[in-house]
C-alpha cells in the first residue's frame, strides 16, 4: 500500500471550503487542464453517501481512461472519502479532511492506493504513479491559491 497525504490551509471558512469541495463539478477546476477532466454521468450539486460519479480522465501520455469513484462516509462539513470502484488503480481511497483553524481551513488529503500489484507496482510507483500525484496536487495547490488567496 502506498500513501500520499497533502495538507494545505486557505484563508475561507469551514463551511466555504466544505461548499467548494462537496460540489462535484469544481473537480474539474483542481484537475490539470492535460488531464481533460471529465464528468460523463448526472451528478447532484452536492455531495452524498453512495454517490457514483464517473468520469474520463487523460493521466498518462493522453490516453483517454474512464473512471468510476464512489462517494461514501460524507460527514460535513468536515470529511468525506472517495474510493475507487473501477480506473487505473488495483486500489484507491481518498480521505478529505476539514478542519477549521483561526482564520481559514486546514485541508489534508490521505490517498491510499496500490497501483500496479507487487514489485511491478513498487516499479511503476516508485518511477511515474507518486511523482504523477504529486503534481496533480501540486497542482489543485496553485488553484486553491488563485481561487481563495494565500493563508496568513
Amino acid at each position: 500500500m502506498n500513501t500520499l497525504k497533502t495538507t494545505q490551509n486557505i484563508p475561507v471558512s469551514l463551511d466555504e471550503a466544505w461548499d467548494f469541495f462537496s460540489s462535484p463539478e469544481n473537480l474539474a477546476k483542481i484537475t490539470p487542464k492535460y488531464m481533460e477532466f471529465t464528468i460523463l454521468n448526472e451528478v447532484p450539486s452536492k455531495i452524498q453517501d453512495d454517490l457514483l460519479i464517473k468520469y474520463r480522465v487523460r493521466p498518462l501520455l493522453g490516453i483517454p481512461m474512464k473512471w468510476v469513484t464512489l462517494i461514501k462516509e460524507v460527514n460535513a462539513p468536515f470529511s468525506f472519502v472517495d474510493e475507487q470502484i473501477k480506473g487505473p488503480y488495483k486500489y484507491w481511497s481518498h480521505l478529505h479532511t476539514f478542519r477549521e483553524i483561526p482564520g481559514g481551513t486546514e485541508i489534508t488529503d490521505k490517498v491510499d492506493y496500490i497501483s500496479l500489484p507487487g514489485f511491478l507496482g513498487k516499479i511503476a510507483d516508485k518511477l511515474v504513479v507518486n511523482k504523477k500525484l504529486k503534481q496533480i496536487f501540486e497542482y489543485r495547490e496553485k488553484v486553491m491559491l488563485d481561487l481563495f488567496g494565500e493563508y496568513k
